[in-house]
């Protein structure tokens, strides 16, 4: 009986999408139309139209002129949703003591289809500082945040998180300078770089890495030089604070990273 109520409700089309999205969630490298027919044990031509709507809606792209493959789409979709307020809720009293001892500002980005965005935003314990407000989308290109986003993740998940960022206006330079400086990144483990934005900034961006060793969120404090507070720290001290922030918010996230001391 519990089959026959399941059946009455049964949307094929929507399973079959649902079934070309998960098959493909766990393959490197994509797959063919034929392929994926003979993985789900279907005819080729049953998935031609659902393949079309799935890349024309952005959760799958041709690679390789005829193989097709995930986009980050559905992991920015998950991002806005319930793990973003649970980290969020993590983050805050973190983020609150990080700005109290670095006397800096200090926010948190996440990848969202093709920008970084910003989730959480924390005041510098002083009458003035730099800000950015939550919700503001940021540039993967020419921000700490999103030199660190790209960095920690791996070169095909890259290419298509810079994919997606290329149906906006933005008109990036993207040499071999620019990949050699996402590596060195990763290989340092945080971003440091003059603000393209506001003269006098340093961005100072250290990724939140989750399980599966790849950034969740990217922290940055817009670091300026507090000529009229001397007790505050110098720019090397407040990237070992940053970096002990994002250590600790790894731990929480379930990743086997440890702080920095």
């Amino acid at each position: 009986m519990e089959d026959e109520e399941t059946d009455r409700y049964r949307a094929p089309a929507l399973d079959k999408g649902l079934d070309i999205l998960e098959l493909l969630s766990g393959v490197d490298g994509g797959l063919t139309q034929a392929e994926i027919a003979k993985k789900l044990d279907r005819s080729p031509n049953e998935f031609y139209r659902m393949l079309d709507r799935l890349v024309r809606r952005g959760y799958v792209t041709k690679i390789d002129g005829d193989r097709y493959s995930l986009t980050l789409k559905l992991f920015g979709l998950a991002q806005l949703h319930a793990p973003v307020r649970r980290l969020v809720s993590y983050a805050t009293p973190l983020m609150r003591e990080l700005a109290e001892t670095s006397c800096q500002a200090n926010q948190l980005a996440v990848f969202d289809r093709g920008a970084a965005v910003v989730i959480a935003q924390q005041e510098a314990p002083g009458y003035w500082g730099i800000s950015i407000r939550v919700g503001s989308h940021i540039s993967l290109f020419d921000t700490g945040s999103g030199h660190v986003l790209l960095a920690f993740r791996s070169p095909e998940e890259r290419m298509m998180m810079i994919a997606e960022s290329g149906r906006s206006t933005e008109q990036p330079v993207l040499n071999d300078d620019f990949f050699k400086r996402l590596d060195l990144i990763r290989e340092r483990g945080y971003e440091m770089m003059s603000s393209m934005q506001t003269a006098g900034v340093y961005n100072l961006s250290a990724p939140v890495i989750g399980p599966d060793g790849k950034a969740i969120a990217a922290l940055t404090v817009p670091y300026i030089t507090l000529v009229n507070t001397p007790h505050a720290p110098d720019i090397t001290r407040t990237i070992e604070l940053l970096r002990a922030t994002t250590g600790k918010l790894s731990l929480l996230a379930g990743s086997d990273v440890r702080p920095q001391e």
